[in-house]
């Protein structure tokens, strides 16, 4: 005994038991410390016989796992019974289970599961066999980074967390998941920062009060596990009519999250839509999952082939894959078949009624319960002669459609024998001329749904009184239910998202197009230069909610600065140049200077650009008048450049004759040692010909607010501000843009490459001839080349800018040609009032 009265560890009897089955002597002294765990380890070696078995002593990490087995046992709520756990003990002997954590999921599974064991589902619940290959490793972290809309290094540890959470790796190993994590994040953002040293600061005096304290990164939920989303119903508890659709359904998707964004193909995604894309492609590729795109072309009189194509560029533009590429058109002859069926089971009709008539039986003028359509209760015969009339062009459009019969004593008017099938006389994009007869939403959304096997259909809330109406049609026809769930919509004050005010705003000439960066459809946000990122991360920090998120412009706006912030390269550029000559520099001074790309991220690399005798500074930055609280460039004023070797001394200035204004600024170089350091630096561009100093921009677009008011009225168009437009000729900026430029396309052309060859091989994606499908083009475009005007905004290049440099071969070095045109759109302002401090 020792002096505390305890047994002496080191002497345990069990610990040669335990170093005879191959554990280590100090992991068999620490194991033996407990008591309880001990007595647990003799009886297992023991009865199994584990240190007298010839040929099969296990090493060192085996041991340890009887020892976690051990642990496992004595902490179990019901101990298991003898079978179950020899069961578990020969799975550790034979290798089968190689890690503590599924040891533990195998002791709560036989705690749980009755004897004889069922080999195949303990070894898929418990990881046996469990195999990924690195490859599969890095596409389920990607695609995790991306849904949830990771923005950097910052929270590598919260993702590293997260990666467990994901099915498809629950039992990777957890060092292989560390380092394709830290691969991950290498790729998308660069080498790491080296941390800045600490710095000692003053106590400051507690807050009277704090509301809450911020987690820690590494705590951090995902949005897909919290809130809204985090409730969602696991796949198969959606409820069925009948038990065996739950059975089929699983074994098709074995289990996992299916979701569908399904968007009318009918004009162009808005901001709005970003929402949907993240919370269908983000929850299933969250849980490991899959999800369709899937076009609602149930309406031929408004599609055209164009919003087929902008829709997939969208979805992929902002970081996302379909599974697989469907339309509601390619179920048409099963819808048609099931609508026969319905008729049949007296749960629909043909109906004669006007549009007028409809709507006043329906209460929808009068405000009154429903009463019912005088064709109702036509024969069940009559109406299926009528419906294949329908389908045969006998009637036109209006004269004929197909209603469901549903309840009229209902509350909900969405239970108010809603539109099944209506009479259309336009060719179909894809079906031609074959139908003349098209389902309407409400009874195709659901049963598509269905027979796409949709775990979970996430829609907003306006569509909440739909959920019966969905849940009476798939349990009128007896097929599988999915479960439908409603969040709220993303809404931004200050624009319209209206596909109809839109068009009419294109079409009245007030914007250029749908893609006019004042609008906030997503190819408007793209052409304006607004990162795919930045939409993804300001959807995610919105989170999700049933709530409407109704948010100012200004707010969306400081997500994407912020996410531009650490991502965008920054270089020299005045708006509005003002010659500037330096009296004591030689005629053909000319230094280069190395400067970096970003101050804080060193993997955006530098730039070389050359100082002359000859610079230009920006308009704004000098001013007759001199003050006390103005600290940039006046007569007889010392300045600093940024990044320049030494300040300059404003001495004198030209005027032009005509006008008066200020046209050139006569300076001096101060490079003495007695020079104060300046308190106030400004930006500029040298002249130097020889290096193609500097770029001269032929236009650069600011767009403001295209609405005056944040809300704008019935009437519209009388709430455009005319001035929202603001276009500025003659901007310069250094020369280093060339480089930047071709670079920022050649990674994008990189990557957009590399994920089109991933896409073309996934599972699923066949698309025929008239189906849209992946290619590299989409992803890449001007808007690309990114950049901070230091201390002015933060810029793209416009659509229609000509820059031959950027097709050139590798090796050829960057610059203007003749035929250039180069136009800079302005993605943000560095603050919201968008106002330089003086």
């Amino acid at each position: 005994m020792s002096k505390s009265g305890k047994t002496d560890a080191a002497s345990d009897p069990v610990i040669p038991l335990l170093t005879a089955i191959g554990l280590s002597q100090p992991k068999a002294i620490e194991a033996v410390k407990s008591p309880k765990i001990a007595a647990e380890l003799k009886d297992i070696v023991e009865t199994y016989g584990l240190h007298t078995r010839a040929g099969e002593k296990m090493d060192d990490k085996q041991a340890g796992l009887i020892v976690a087995l051990a642990g496992q046992l004595v902490k179990a709520d019901s101990r298991p019974e003898e079978p179950k756990r020899a069961y578990v003990v020969e799975k550790i002997v034979a290798g089968q289970l190689k890690s503590v954590d599924q040891v533990t999921a195998a002791v709560k599974y036989v705690e749980s599961h009755p004897t004889p064991i069922d080999d195949a589902d303990f070894d898929t619940q418990c990881g046996v066999g469990f195999s990924i290959t690195a490859a599969e490793l890095y596409d389920q972290i990607a695609n995790y980074v991306t849904s949830a809309a990771v923005s950097g290094w910052s929270n590598l540890g919260q993702v590293i967390n997260a990666a467990r959470s994901i099915p498809e790796l629950r039992w990777a190993n957890t060092l292989e998941v560390k380092n394709t994590v830290e691969k991950v994040f290498l790729d998308k953002f660069g080498a790491k920062e080296a941390a800045k040293p600490k710095v000692k600061e003053p106590k400051k005096a507690p807050a009277k009060a704090q509301a809450s304290v911020e987690p820690e990164p590494s705590s951090r939920k995902s949005i897909f596990e919290e809130g809204f989303l985090g409730q969602l119903h696991k796949p198969g508890e959606n409820p069925q009519i009948r038990p065996e659709f739950k059975e089929k359904h699983l074994a098709v998707t074995g289990g996992q999250v299916w979701t569908r964004f399904p968007p009318e193909p009918n004009g162009y995604l808005h901001i709005g839509h970003s929402k949907a894309i993240f919370v269908n492609f983000g929850y299933a590729a969250h849980h490991g999952g899959k999800c369709y795109l899937r076009y609602d072309d149930t309406n031929p009189e408004k599609e055209e082939a164009q919003y087929f194509e902008s829709i997939l560029e969208m979805v992929r533009w902002l970081g996302f894959e379909p599974w697989k590429i469907t339309y509601s058109s390619d179920y048409f002859q099963q819808l048609y078949e099931l609508a026969v069926e319905l008729i049949k089971r007296d749960k629909a009709y043909v109906c004669h009624c006007s549009q007028e008539e409809i709507k006043a039986s329906r209460g929808e003028k009068s405000g009154q319960l429903p009463t019912a359509c005088v064709h109702r209760t036509r024969p069940i015969s009559e109406s299926l002669v009528e419906f294949e009339k329908m389908k045969d062009g006998f009637y036109r459009p209006k004269e004929a459609n197909l209603r469901m019969k549903q309840d009229l004593t209902d509350g909900n008017p969405q239970m108010w024998d809603l539109t099944a099938y209506r009479v259309l006389d336009s060719p179909h994009h894809r079906t031609h001329d074959k139908w003349k007869i098209y389902p309407t939403y409400d009874y195709t959304h659901c049963l598509v749904d269905s027979f796409e096997n949709i775990s979970h259909s996430l829609c907003t809330v306006e569509f909440v009184a739909s959920r019966q109406s969905y849940e009476w049609l798939c349990d009128a026809l007896e097929v599988y239910r999915p479960r439908q769930s409603e969040y709220g919509r993303l809404n931004l004050e200050g624009t319209v998202m209206s596909k109809r005010k839109i068009m009419e705003l294109v079409q009245k000439g007030y914007v250029n197009g749908w893609d006019d960066p004042r609008l906030y459809t997503l190819i408007a946000l793209r052409r304006r230069g607004v990162p795919p990122g930045a939409i993804i991360s300001f959807v995610s920090n919105l989170g999700v909610s049933t709530s409407l998120s109704n948010i100012e412009i200004s707010r969306f706006e400081q997500s994407v600065r912020q996410h531009l912030e650490g991502t965008a390269p920054r270089l020299l550029m005045v708006l509005r140049p003002l010659k500037v000559t330096i009296e004591n520099l030689l005629e053909d001074y000319v230094l280069m200077v190395e400067k970096p790309l970003h101050p804080k991220v060193a993997a955006l690399g530098t730039t070389t650009i050359p100082f002359t005798r000859n610079i230009y500074i920006d308009a704004e930055d000098f001013r007759l008048e001199d003050s006390k609280d103005y600290f940039r460039l006046a007569p007889g004023k010392t300045v600093g450049l940024f990044q320049a070797p030494h300040p300059i001394t404003c001495t004198s200035y030209k005027t032009d004759p005509t006008s008066g204004q200020v046209v050139e600024l006569i300076c001096r170089m101060e490079d003495g040692a007695e020079v104060k350091k300046p308190k106030a630096y400004i930006q500029w561009v040298a002249e130097h010909a020889a290096s193609g100093s500097p770029v001269r921009i032929d236009e650069t677009r600011v767009f403001h607010q295209l609405f005056k008011s944040d809300q704008p009225s019935k009437n519209f168009l009388d709430d455009v501000d005319p001035n929202s437009l603001e276009v500025i000729k003659g901007a310069m900026v250094e020369v280093g843009f060339w480089s930047l430029a071709k670079r920022s396309i050649g990674e994008a052309r990189r990557e957009s490459k590399e994920r089109t060859e991933k896409a073309s091989t996934r599972e699923g994606t066949s698309p025929g001839d008239d189906t849209p499908h992946a290619t590299s083009e989409q992803l890449v475009g001007n808007e690309c080349i990114r950049f901070q005007g230091l201390r002015v905004a933060y810029f793209a290049v416009d659509k229609d800018s000509r820059l031959a440099c950027l097709d050139e071969p590798e090796g050829v070095e960057p610059a203007r040609k003749q035929g250039d045109l180069l136009i800079l759109n302005r993605i943000v302002s560095l603050k919201e009032d968008s106002g330089k401090a003086a």
